[in-house]
């Protein structure tokens, strides 16, 4: 997971509302396109963008193309942000990096 790649695709609204969408399971992408009022281009555009983060999933069956979220990015990305809590990723106070090493400040 590249983190700027993940921070970029979550940048736009159009994107975030995708990935709520799939919150509740796997959608076609023409059945995510129907939910806008923008082009299947457009939609293409979001939806190839979130992969490139690794954010969904992309299955191929018979003339569909699915999307999935891939959790494990979010879990990467909550663990990550945990370090900015207090309690930091090993749970320590005093922790400010992502590998969970006591501060020098």
């Amino acid at each position: 997971m590249s983190f700027p790649e993940t921070f970029k695709a979550l940048a736009d609204p159009v994107r975030r509302e995708i990935l709520l969408m799939l919150r509740d399971g796997r959608m076609s992408a023409g059945d995510i396109a129907s939910r806008f009022d923008m082009t299947a281009a457009t939609i293409s555009y979001h939806l190839s963008r979130l992969k490139k983060a690794g954010l969904v999933w992309e299955t191929k069956e018979k003339n569909f193309i699915y999307y999935s979220l891939n959790v494990s990015v979010f879990e990467e990305m909550m663990l990550w942000l945990s370090n900015f809590t207090g309690t930091g990723v090993s749970g320590r106070e005093g922790t400010d990096s992502a590998d969970g090493k006591e501060s020098t400040q």
